[in-house]
């Protein structure tokens, strides 16, 4: 993607002449027409002037299909699976067997994970490798 064209037609596209970037953005318009035609990169923080001046997002900036591109879609939103001990009783769970297996020696802790590993086998019906970690 040649971020120059890009910029250019989302310029046009809003009706913006050069000048109207560089009042906008405190860039000259003479390096607004360098990147616009290739002939400079500008860095994200030029970028990051140019999408506040065009009232858009970087990554509509960035975006290389035809057409529009959709809304980004905030990663807030999106779910994360909860991990078993990351919060509520379990957690506090986790942090007892923690302090419990730093008081033990290294072999009664394989121990103690070829047990949990047979007792979980046993309930999904598994084969047992006693040499996996």
């Amino acid at each position: 993607m040649v971020i120059g064209e890009r910029l250019r037609q989302l310029r046009e596209r809003k009706n913006l002449s050069q000048g109207d970037i560089e009042d906008r953005t405190g860039l000259l318009r003479c390096y607004v027409s360098r990147v616009e035609g290739g002939y400079t990169t500008p860095s994200l923080d030029t970028l990051e002037k140019f999408a506040r001046a065009l009232e858009t997002t970087m990554y509509q900036l960035l975006y290389e299909g035809e057409g529009e591109p959709a809304p980004a879609r905030s990663l807030a939103k999106l779910k994360k699976p909860k991990l078993w001990g990351s919060s509520g009783a379990a957690a506090g769970m986790v942090m007892e067997f923690r302090k419990l297996f730093s008081r033990m020696n290294k072999k009664d802790r394989q121990v103690l994970m070829l047990t949990a590993r047979k007792m979980l086998a046993a309930r999904q019906r598994r084969p047992i490798n006693p040499l996996r970690p």
